[in-house]
């Protein structure tokens, strides 16, 4: 099951990958279009599509790398065991939290397909497509919190930590 749950880390991630090479290239397109004095509608909504789907679908995998903002302040006050109840605490919040950010994301995409909602850049493409990339970053999200919380009740580590560097906790 660890196995199938990293494979999909890394399927979201190489997507934003994909997305932000996306995004440069049609970022070098407008710039290219607006030297030779060629209009192409919408460039700056696809642009701002590419980016959103690379924040949306780099979000497991950053949870997993330790990168997202953690306050340890606290943390280091704390006893041993107050340390990890508050872990479990944050753990299952943060999973109920991006659980109904899904939720939420799925619904929206649903509504944007049921009413042909598009946009109002002058691309006019139909919202649902770009907002399918926040619904995959979401549930993604969703796993990778759930993932962390089995991971503390099993007590096996979550957070991949490079070559003996500490998590980077702010």
């Amino acid at each position: 099951m660890n196995k199938l749950v990293n494979n999909i880390y890394k399927m979201l991630m190489l997507g934003a990958c994909l997305s932000m090479v996306s995004a440069f290239g049609i970022i070098l397109l407008g710039i290219a279009a607006r030297e030779f004095v060629w209009d192409i509608p919408g460039l700056d909504a696809y642009a701002g599509y590419a980016i959103a789907g690379t924040l949306f679908l780099a979000l497991p995998s950053t949870l997993r790398q330790g990168d997202h903002i953690r306050v340890s302040m606290v943390l280091q006050k704390l006893s041993p065991r107050a340390q990890s109840i508050l872990e479990y605490w944050c753990l299952g919040a943060g999973t109920v939290l991006s659980s109904y950010f899904a939720w939420y994301a799925i619904r929206m995409a649903w509504i944007s397909y049921t009413f042909h909602d598009v946009s109002p850049a002058a691309d006019a493409s139909p919202l649902w497509i770009p907002q399918i990339l926040m619904v995959l970053g979401s549930l993604g999200f969703v796993v990778a919190f759930a993932d962390a919380f089995i991971s503390h009740v099993l007590g096996r580590p979550f957070f991949q930590v490079q070559d003996g560097e500490a998590a980077r906790t702010e």
